[in-house]
């Protein structure tokens, strides 16, 4: 479990660092686009998620941006979901805690 969470941040950490460097490049835009090797980025995991959840967009053969508002929904979504699951372990943790004392 730990592996995992530290996994996952691991990816997020190169995602962040990923969206920097097309910013500090202006890749934001489709006339501004960019390929990864030009902004140094390593087209791993982390990439690649992010082309998949179409933060990263391809205009033309391996020249991609930055597609803002869709970077800001997943981090927003990200947000959402770590919050329900911290409140959902909250509450079965108050339950099972009420369970015992009843016993």
């Amino acid at each position: 479990m730990a592996v995992a969470i530290g996994a996952a941040a691991g990816v997020v950490r190169r995602e962040k660092k990923i969206v920097a460097a097309f910013r500090a490049a202006g890749a934001t835009s489709p006339d501004r686009a960019a390929t990864a090797a030009a902004l140094g980025v390593h087209e791993g995991a982390a990439f690649r998620i992010l082309r998949r959840r179409a933060v990263l967009r391809e205009v033309a053969e391996q020249r991609f941006y930055l597609d803002e508002p869709r970077w800001r929904a997943l981090q927003t979504m990200r947000r959402r979901l770590a919050l329900t699951i911290t409140g959902i372990v909250l509450l079965v943790g108050i339950v099972i805690f009420l369970w015992a004392i009843r016993q």
